[in-house]
C-alpha cells in the first residue's frame, strides 16, 4: 500500500468524481458516498477499508470515460499501489 503523504485526501478526489460524473452507473454511486467520507488509506468505511472501497468503486466505475475518468482512475491505482 502506497502511504505516500503526497497523495490528495481522497474525499477530495471523490468530490472529482461527483463533479465529472453527471450520472454514475448505480453500482457505483454507494462507492462515490463511501469515498466522500475518506481522507486516507488508514480511513474505515464501516467496517471496509479505504482500499477495499476504492477497489469496489474502480471496479464499478468502467463505465465513467473522459480524461477526467482515466486521470482519476490512474491516481486512485497508484494510492492503492
Amino acid at each position: 500500500m502506497n502511504m505516500n503523504n503526497n497523495n490528495r485526501p481522497i474525499y477530495i478526489i471523490a468530490a472529482d468524481i461527483r463533479k465529472d460524473w453527471s450520472k454514475p452507473y448505480f453500482g457505483a454511486v454507494p462507492y462515490i458516498n463511501a469515498l466522500l467520507t475518506l481522507n486516507s488509506l488508514k480511513d474505515y468505511y464501516g467496517l471496509d477499508s479505504a482500499h477495499t472501497i476504492i477497489i469496489y468503486f474502480l471496479s464499478n466505475a468502467t463505465s465513467w470515460r473522459g480524461d477526467m475518468a482515466r486521470k482519476i482512475k490512474l491516481e486512485l491505482k497508484q494510492i492503492i499501489k
